[in-house]
């Protein structure tokens, strides 16, 4: 997919790949340069496991959004591949 850069520097990160991603609005990402490519990739959440009761639960440092089951089939089928 193309893309262009604006005369603020900003780029449209495509509706199909944003979906695949999950990326919202407000979503953090980290923007690198690797081999003389432009790498943008979803910033890494700090997180942090905490006991409540009798189980482990994962804190988060930001809103994250909710896992879906289709997120979760997702995941699975593409590292079944």
């Amino acid at each position: 997919m193309r893309s262009t850069i604006d005369a603020g520097g900003r780029v449209v990160v495509p509706k199909a790949i944003r979906e695949a991603l999950h990326l919202v609005p407000g979503a953090v990402l980290e923007v690198t340069e690797r081999d003389g490519a432009i790498v943008i990739e979803p910033a890494p959440v700090s997180m942090r496991l905490l006991r409540r009761g009798g189980s482990i639960v994962v804190d988060a440092d930001q809103q994250l959004p909710v896992l879906t089951a289709e997120m979760v089939r997702d995941t699975l089928e593409s590292i079944r591949r």
